[in-house]
């Protein structure tokens, strides 16, 4: 069976562009609870988008060193959410909501993949980012050749991709999932109907020539 690239489509921030995003065949939309984003939303808000998703369609709340207290706001905002861990979290902080988690690793030369794997064996999957100051998407690329070929969990590409270049990440990394953001705006958490679905479509057809 040939492998079927997921895709999350992050930052959200209105409802036209959450219905726009499952329409172009979105996976997963991810919402950002940390407040010094610029597509940060609050647990309230991210709890009305979330409410348009159909079945099979997965809300993915974004922390970046939060307080136990902030991820159960996020946690009774959106029940079902998986969440996903984008600061300095500890294993035990990542396992302690004892909820379904991603581990985001920020990539550079020296950055072990394979011991940050080992230190999350209960990580549904990492998610490679590129290194930034600050933390959070960046909207740059990095050098995919840091990626060994034997991650022990799935692996969910993100950092810089858009319509123009996914393809090329799907074909070369041959990840899980690949993550997008800035890649399909018009503006910083202002989504873009036609790129998402540019996006989307990319992603399908690199999936097709991978087959």
């Amino acid at each position: 069976m040939p492998h079927r690239t997921r895709i999350k489509i992050c930052g959200l921030t209105r409802e036209a562009d959450v219905d726009d995003a499952v329409a172009a065949g979105a996976d997963a939309l991810g919402f950002v609870l940390y407040a010094r984003s610029p597509r940060a939303v609050t647990p309230a808000r991210a709890g009305e988008l979330a409410r348009r998703l159909p079945p099979f369609v997965t809300p993915v709340l974004l922390f970046v060193n939060a307080t136990p207290a902030e991820i159960d706001a996020g946690l009774q905002a959106v029940p079902h959410a998986l969440l996903q861990f984008h600061g300095d979290e500890s294993p035990e902080d990542c396992t302690a909501p004892g909820r379904p988690y991603l581990r985001a690793a920020r990539m550079a030369p020296g950055v072990d993949l394979l011991d940050l794997a080992s230190r999350h064996p209960q990580a549904t999957g990492l998610l490679l980012d590129a290194h930034v100051e600050g933390y959070g998407g960046g909207g740059k690329a990095f050098d995919w050749s840091l990626i060994p070929a034997a991650v022990p969990c799935p692996v969910v590409l993100s950092g810089g991709l858009n319509p123009a270049s996914v393809t090329d990440g799907v074909l070369r990394v041959r990840p899980w999932a690949v993550d997008v953001s800035s890649g399909v705006e018009s503006a910083k958490g202002i989504k873009d109907a036609a790129l998402m679905r540019r996006f989307c479509q990319a992603v399908r057809d690199a999936d097709a020539r991978a087959a």
